[in-house]
């Protein structure tokens, strides 16, 4: 597996990165809006082999391949896990074209300072060094800014730095994600403190080391542009954030080299009891449509 070829397909590539990383505590809602309510399963164990099984069914469709999707991001149990009888990373890759990265973040701290930061990751380093083991390209750590606060905005950004600084320092490529709540009233002023800082922090940046960012779609089209062309930047991508399939496409495609990175809206129309035929044409529509907003910049 080259990291080469991955590094080319991330920069270069004419689609978007599907996120498959659902974790505890966004599982239920997952599986509900799946059609799998909570009275099919009594236990995690049960409930994580359900949203697995959500997302092999995903990955195997014959829709979901490296041509229009570039990247998938998986939760820390689905790497160790399997898809269709393979390593689920080395499954995307070798079978489907698609590079695979990990959720590294343990979920985020009480809000202080308008802002959420992420939880202490213990054991960090094994988990990286495992990813490199199980062919892992990149990881992806949230962070959650709930005002235009400069100080909070300031910390998120040093924290996700930080976590990226030990991602590189085992050869994987850090997306980091200081989301923005799209409900917020001052959301304009936040993107621009947020831009401010990330243009610092990667001024500091060593020379040669190269990140990704996952950014809330801006309230201004094109709004983020200076990191798009910063030469230390892989690749700018874009969460749902809430938004519908529609508006968050819509929002994308105003956004020049900006691709996305959906959960909710790549599995929005998706149910466990559509049968095979229903459940691709789905899935292939929903690829097609998210893909178009994507290259459309």
């Amino acid at each position: 597996m080259s990291n080469v070829d991955q590094a080319a397909k991330i920069r270069a590539g004419q689609g978007f990165i599907a996120a498959l990383d659902q974790s505890g505590g966004s599982s239920p809602k997952a599986l509900r809006l799946y059609g799998i309510e909570e009275d099919r399963y009594s236990s995690d164990a049960e409930m994580f082999d359900l949203i697995h099984g959500m997302r092999e069914r995903i990955v195997t469709s014959p829709v979901f391949t490296g041509e229009k999707v570039i990247g998938a991001i998986l939760f820390e149990q689905t790497m160790d896990r399997e898809f269709d009888g393979m390593p689920a990373a080395q499954f995307l890759w070798e079978k489907k074209g698609v590079v695979p990265f990990l959720k590294i973040d343990k979920g985020l701290e009480a809000a202080a300072n308008g802002v959420q930061l992420m939880k202490p990751m213990p054991g960090l380093d094994a988990t990286l060094a495992r990813a490199v083991e199980m062919g892992i390209f990149g990881t992806k750590e949230r962070s959650v800014i709930g005002a235009a606060n400069a100080e909070g905005i300031e910390a998120i950004v040093a924290q996700q730095f930080e976590v990226g600084r030990q991602v590189l320092a085992h050869g994987l490529i850090p997306i980091l994600e200081p989301e923005i709540t799209i409900s917020i009233p001052d959301k304009a002023e936040a993107e621009a403190m947020l831009r401010d800082a990330i243009l610092k922090h990667l001024d500091a940046l060593e020379e040669g080391k190269e990140i990704m960012l996952k950014l809330t779609l801006p309230e201004q089209a094109n709004f983020y542009q200076p990191l798009v062309d910063h030469p230390q930047v892989m690749r700018v991508v874009a969460l749902s954030g809430g938004y519908s399939r529609e508006e968050a496409n819509a929002r994308l495609a105003q956004n020049k080299g900006v691709i996305a990175s959906f959960s909710r809206a790549l599995t929005e129309g998706l149910s466990d009891q559509q049968s095979q035929e229903e459940f691709d044409a789905t899935l292939g529509a929903t690829i097609d449509s998210i893909r178009d907003a994507s290259v459309a910049g």
